[in-house]
């Protein structure tokens, strides 16, 4: 990794009721790694008795879906190095197969949830694999997200 923070937004998407949607995806480049160093989520709900909405950080072992290619930003505009890594959100066809969720989270759609993972346990992907945040709400929602990875 060659610290280059990089943020990758969503934009608003928004959520059907019941119905498992993954909102963003990072894949690592071929033979590098990729860190990632914190997730944020916010959602729209204006109901304070809505269900909290699952959020499931996933590793995706066979994308094969259909979604909306992100250019992600630098933290740092002086880093003139390109992302290397693919990302993408607003899936409208899921990913073929999907592996063991690595974390879960239940988060109320009148609130956000914001994680910077410490240092030295950052979920780590070896080079090729994907990262998955996939979302489920009980009733139609729209939220919003933002990734922070290391290249």
């Amino acid at each position: 990794m060659a610290d280059l923070i990089l943020n990758v937004p969503t934009g608003e998407i928004s959520l059907v009721a019941a119905t498992a949607k993954t909102i963003l995806m990072a894949k690592a480049p071929a033979n590098q790694r990729l860190k990632l160093k914190g997730l944020e989520i916010f959602g729209k709900g204006i109901s304070p008795t809505d269900v909290p909405m699952k959020v499931e950080l996933c590793i995706i072992t066979t994308d094969g879906g259909t979604a909306t290619t992100i250019t992600p930003t630098a933290n740092d505009n002086e880093m003139a190095e390109t992302a290397q890594g693919t990302y993408k959100s607003n899936y409208s066809v899921e990913p073929t197969t999907y592996g063991a969720a690595i974390r879960t989270w239940e988060v109320h759609p009148q609130t956000g949830l914001v994680v910077y993972f410490p240092m030295h346990d950052e979920p780590k992907l070896k080079g090729g694999t994907i990262f998955g945040l996939r979302m489920t709400a009980a009733a139609a929602q729209t939220i919003s997200a933002n990734l922070i990875v290391e290249e």
